[in-house]
């Protein structure tokens, strides 16, 4: 999806956490390796805190801007995504459940 829209002006952008069951124990460099084995190209940032008092400004408005989701307000799990258009406008926010192939026409109603 990523390789198919990103001449369009589509980003994905990750954030890997820690704060979800121990998953991302490794280094910054780790991650970034274990995301390439699976063909990660996008971008791929330093690990941050996306709830609690710790969480990162991005993941803040991110959530403030959709509200409550799944009868919690911070992020649920690893993998919980984010639509934000050409403007920075949070406008969906999917549950990491979401396959990202089931958010397609979403995003190509954005490009």
């Amino acid at each position: 999806m990523y390789n198919k829209y990103k001449s369009q002006g589509f980003e994905v952008l990750a954030f890997p956490c820690n704060q979800f069951g121990g998953q991302e124990p490794g280094s910054d460099a780790e991650v970034k390796a274990f995301a390439a084995r699976y063909g990660a190209k996008f971008p791929m940032f330093s690990k941050i805190e996306v709830n609690g008092s710790g969480s990162h400004p991005l993941f803040k408005y991110l959530r403030e801007s959709q509200g409550s989701f799944l009868g919690m307000n911070g992020v649920k799990w690893n993998f919980e995504k984010f639509l934000v258009d050409k403007t920075g406008k949070c406008v969906k926010r999917y549950a990491p459940t979401s396959s990202p192939l089931s958010i397609v026409k979403d995003i190509e109603g954005y490009l």
